[in-house]
């Protein structure tokens, strides 16, 4: 069955940011995320978290900010041994949402990379949402950045901001979207110890300390 989308309050009149986190892990990693995330995401119109929050009250933070929607990741459903978290109209297995006229899909781990013949981003798009219209799809799980279009999709991991690349607690990524009319942009941003960057794809990622 093809799922209908959330209609997100948008403007219309501009740019529509959204601002990308996922994989924070709070407290486990640290008492809350890094200042530098806060004031990155200070901007966003929307905020998508891409689920292993680990304890939902820390979305409270980011909704004073922006409208937050969170996929539910393996964190929230007591993986490890971790509290199961409870209901809360933030988070969802999974988001359809229109934004500005795009389709965002949101689940914690999307089949990418792909394994064909079965384990592939479209067979994963009919059975979570009933369709393969999406603008782009916001993930996470594996903790690593990722930019890149699949089945037509464009497929954003903003990787970790606490955990980057599932190393120890060091300043990581987020990311951003920017809806503008028909146009469907992706950018991730690298934490620094005065704000963000963009990240740099070109060097290979090596853990700092």
């Amino acid at each position: 069955m093809m799922h209908e989308p959330v209609v997100v309050d948008a403007p219309v009149d501009r740019p529509v940011r959204v601002g990308l986190v996922s994989d924070t892990h709070l407290p486990e990693s640290r008492d809350d995320l890094w200042p530098q995330a806060y004031a990155a995401l200070a901007g966003a119109d929307v905020i998508i978290h891409g689920g292993d929050i680990h304890e939902v009250r820390f979305l409270d933070r980011l909704s004073a900010i922006a409208p937050t929607y969170s996929a539910r990741g393996n964190g929230e459903d007591g993986s490890g041994g971790r509290p199961v978290q409870p209901d809360d109209p933030r988070l969802r297995p999974e988001w359809l949402l229109d934004v500005a006229g795009a389709l965002i899909g949101v689940v914690h781990d999307a089949a990418i990379p792909e394994w064909p013949p079965h384990f592939t981003l479209g067979a994963q798009l009919d059975a979570v949402f009933g369709r393969r219209d999406l603008a782009a799809l916001v993930y996470g799980h594996s903790h690593v950045e990722s930019i890149e279009v699949v089945e037509d999709v464009l497929c954003v991991n903003p990787g970790s901001p606490t955990y980057p690349h599932n190393h120890l607690t060091q300043l990581g990524t987020i990311g951003e979207i920017v809806v503008d009319g028909d146009s469907v942009t992706a950018t991730v941003w690298q934490l620094t110890e005065d704000g963000v960057a963009p990240f740099d794809w070109t060097t290979p990622w090596r853990p700092r300390g």
